[in-house]
């Protein structure tokens, strides 16, 4: 197989040097549920790139999430476009250096059931 013929290429073709775009526009109608007509995207960046601004990144989004969720909001983490040379186009352009980490969309989602859990005892190991 080619690399013009490969499975990958053929969901997400794009020019050489652009952000890869994926079509979702259905081949036939669909139906779908309701769904945040204005979502809020955010950028979490760091200052500089190296363990330390990782690991404090990691801790703000944890913070970022939990405080979303504790306000009835859904968050979905989109990490794509940062995974592409191009990564640096959703940094502040207020900002002279930033490096993005993580791109967070919030908005309202459909309620749903919670996830089921095994009991404690099934996959803990207690004490006799």
């Amino acid at each position: 197989m080619s690399v013009r013929e490969s499975p990958a290429r053929s969901w997400a073709p794009r020019p050489r040097g652009t952000a890869p775009v994926r079509d979702f526009t259905p081949a036939s109608p669909a139906r779908y549920a309701w769904f945040e007509d204005e979502p809020q995207l955010a950028v979490l960046a760091t200052h500089f790139s190296g363990r330390a601004d990782w690991l404090r990144a990691g801790q703000a989004l944890e913070r970022a999430w939990l405080t979303a969720t504790a306000r009835g909001l859904e968050v979905s983490p989109l990490t794509h476009p940062l995974e592409t040379a191009d990564a640096w186009l959703v940094r502040d352009p207020r900002s002279s250096v930033e490096y993005p980490q993580m791109i967070l969309r919030f908005g309202y989602g459909l309620p749903v059931p919670r996830t089921p859990r095994r009991p404690i005892p099934n996959i803990l190991d207690t004490p006799t």
